[in-house]
């Protein structure tokens, strides 16, 4: 089995390598809990590209 983690969009839920497939997961991740923590970090990056944008398109 391997060390990787994924967090599954249909059950929202962090599966091991054997789970749903690709298509409705978020990863690998290397841990557990940065699995679970998928959603939070799309939406941080989420952010700080759409602030990113907004000063590039200011200049």
């Amino acid at each position: 089995m391997s060390d990787q983690w994924w967090f599954c969009l249909k059950h929202m839920a962090v599966e091991p390598e054997q789970g749903c497939p690709n298509k409705d997961r978020m990863g690998p991740y290397e841990t557990r809990q940065a699995a679970a923590g998928a959603l939070a970090t799309a939406a941080d990056r989420n952010e700080r590209w759409k602030d990113e944008d907004e000063a590039w398109e200011d200049d």
